[in-house]
């Protein structure tokens, strides 16, 4: 019986000694829209990202005034207007990753994760390609996919309409580590 309880013991922490939390080092997300007039172009380098290697789960939270523009004044209105910060200060990912990854070995895996995505208080299915990238301890994820504007209520002026396009390019590169306790 002693043996037994053991055994289970046992299992239960070498199944979770591999098991790891890797946390943000190092978070860009920026996206992108062409336009005839002039591209909107915006960078985030204070988003914080999660991963769960046991269970390929994922999570990144965006500060929605983090985002830097070349102008300010689109920097403003896109606060103001467009995604309304004050109200919906965050957007936030939460999902799960489909492949199988060894995150014990190194190497560069296609990925997909699916999962839920709030922007402007509005939260939709969504599954996004991209790479994971495992080196020496390191994780780093990298995706680039469109987001539609009507899809999360954010709406475009009928005076840029035709100018601003429907969507835009979204670019992630995010850099984990192992998270540790102080």
């Amino acid at each position: 019986m002693k043996k037994t309880i053991l055994f289970t013991i046992a299992a239960a922490f070498s199944t979770g000694a591999f098991a790891q939390i890797y946390m943000t080092k190092s978070c860009d997300i920026s996206f992108f829209s062409k336009t005839p007039v002039e591209d909107i172009d915006a960078v985030n380098k204070a988003a914080k990202t999660m991963l769960n290697t046991s269970t390929g789960d994922v999570q990144i939270k965006i500060v929605m005034t983090a985002f830097v523009f070349v102008k300010p004044l689109m920097q403003e209105h896109f606060n103001e207007n467009y995604v309304e910060s004050e109200k919906f200060p965050n957007a936030i990912f939460k999902g799960k990753i489909n492949e199988k990854v060894d995150y014990k070995k190194d190497g560069l895996y296609k990925v997909t994760v699916t999962g839920k995505l709030s922007i402007h208080g509005v939260e939709n299915d969504a599954t996004i390609p991209g790479t994971l990238s495992v080196d020496g301890g390191q994780i780093t994820l990298s995706s680039t996919f469109k987001v539609k504007f009507a899809d999360y209520k954010v709406v475009i002026p009928s005076l840029y309409s035709g100018v601003i396009p429907p969507d835009t390019e979204v670019k992630l590169s995010a850099v984990l580590i192992p998270y540790k306790k102080d």
